[in-house]
């Protein structure tokens, strides 16, 4: 069974896997970490500014990442990437009160995981056909979002039945197990599994697997793969295009969006709405779950218009994009209104849904307009994504330490309507970018 069993099939499981456990990493330090600083006394704002310290170190190893990957192979720079991280987290103590080993240890897991995704476009560029990458990437993609939704489930649990610093042995734990799986079941693609697919006029390179002409293909094939090590990376074209700022303005606005979310959602049920995280219960994952779905179901539609010819790729990017972030914007921005566990769940998880479902627009986008560069186009992208979560995060800490002053304490809604009106409104101007900018067409 196994070998009838596709590589890029299993290729595409343990990425997925890899963004469940980072994912998990990531919302469990910052539920881990804001028990133990509450528990020490730290203000909202040193919790921002250790919350932050990791996206200084991922916006550092994303062109980086997408360079090494490039040249070495995604598969050997992901390993290294795991390794890193869960070595870190198996060795550094959580301790609030050790401000500088916090930040270091914080700043090296930034590091490690910023080669994370480049890998990953990389390594699925190689190993999928055009014409499964919407669903491939969101799939890989939404484990991100299911990471983040067990993370909020089970970590709090283990918070309050052991220890913040166990929460730290047992991501480092899924690190190693992963890393072991990932260095004994994967593989560089052979030329037999590489992907090929046809051209049709406007509807991008994303729907027919070619059938005929073999040996010419693979010839083709072998010297694109031997140029891809030796030719020069075209800078001056890449950041001179459009298409490209789109994508990158759109993830910009996008992973502020989350990593608000995701660093100070916890705190807003906790403070704003005067909830316990430990009593919500599964209530709490839901707006992650949410994303999961959303994910998926914009990988099968995106790939449902290109192949079916509903639509050309260029327009089903901007449409799947457009209506996301339009949504998005107009939940988060109705956030602060509802002063219920029910009511913010559900809004919480519109915002975040939908933000998911605009991944199927420009997060794939890189792969139709440079598919030889992907790895490099999505450093790039993902370096303004991580801009975003320096920039968001440690604002909204600040945000918070004023409103905390204004109004004594964060449960008044005034305290919390400009964290999330500031993302509502990018993801209104950054999806007419979009529509103005991006294209579905190879560019490169």
């Amino acid at each position: 069974m196994w070998t009838r069993f596709p590589k890029r099939y299993l290729i595409v499981i343990l990425t997925f896997i890899s963004t469940f456990i980072c994912y998990v990493e990531r919302v469990g330090f910052s539920i881990a970490y804001t028990a133990a600083a509450d528990a020490a006394g730290v203000s909202q704002s040193s919790k921002g500014t250790i919350l932050s310290t990791f996206y200084y170190g991922y916006a550092c190893s994303q062109v980086p990442g997408g360079w090494a990957a490039q040249r070495i192979g995604g598969r050997c720079v992901l390993l290294l990437s795991f390794v890193t991280w869960s070595l870190t987290y198996a060795f550094v103590p959580l301790d609030p009160n050790r401000v500088t080993m916090m930040v270091l240890a914080r700043f090296l897991v930034g590091v490690a995981q910023g080669f994370m995704f480049p890998s990953i476009h990389s390594v699925l560029a190689q190993w999928v056909p055009p014409h499964e990458r919407s669903r491939s990437v969101s799939l890989t993609t939404s484990g991100m979002y299911l990471g983040a939704a067990a993370g909020m489930l089970v970590v709090p649990s283990l918070v309050k039945l052991s220890s913040p610093q166990f929460v730290f042995l047992a991501e480092a734990t899924l690190g190693t197990i992963w890393s072991v799986v990932w260095l004994n079941y994967t593989s560089n693609p052979p030329q037999s599994e590489l992907p090929k697919a046809t051209t049709v006029t406007g509807f991008g390179e994303v729907l027919l697997l070619i059938k005929g002409g073999h040996e010419k293909i693979k010839g083709e094939e072998r010297n694109e793969r031997n140029c891809n090590r030796t030719e020069s990376i075209p800078w001056k074209i890449i950041f001179g295009s459009l298409p490209i700022w789109a994508i990158v303005v759109n993830n910009f606005t996008f992973h502020y969006a989350l990593y608000v979310m995701m660093n100070w959602l916890p705190t807003y049920f906790e403070q704003g709405l005067q909830l316990s995280l430990q009593d919500m219960g599964s209530y709490k994952m839901v707006p992650y779950l949410n994303m999961f779905i959303f994910s998926n179901i914009g990988g099968v539609i995106a790939d449902h218009l290109i192949t079916k010819r509903l639509l050309s790729v260029t327009a089903t990017r901007k449409l799947l994009n457009t209506s996301g972030f339009i949504v998005a914007s107009l939940a988060l921005i109705a956030l602060p209104i509802f002063r219920t566990s029910l009511g913010a769940v559900i809004c919480s998880s519109l915002a975040l849904g939908f933000l998911a479902l605009g991944r199927a627009g420009f997060a794939v986008n890189h792969m139709d307009i440079a598919p030889k560069y992907a790895g490099i186009v999505m450093g790039l992208s993902n370096t303004a994504g991580t801009l975003a979560g320096i920039i968001g995060v440690d604002l909204t800490g600040k945000l918070l330490e004023a409103a905390k002053f204004a109004h004594s304490d964060l449960s008044n809604p005034e305290s919390w309507r400009s964290v999330f009106m500031i993302p509502g409104v990018l993801c209104i101007f950054s999806s007419l970018g979009f529509l103005l900018f991006s294209t579905g067409e190879r560019i490169f």
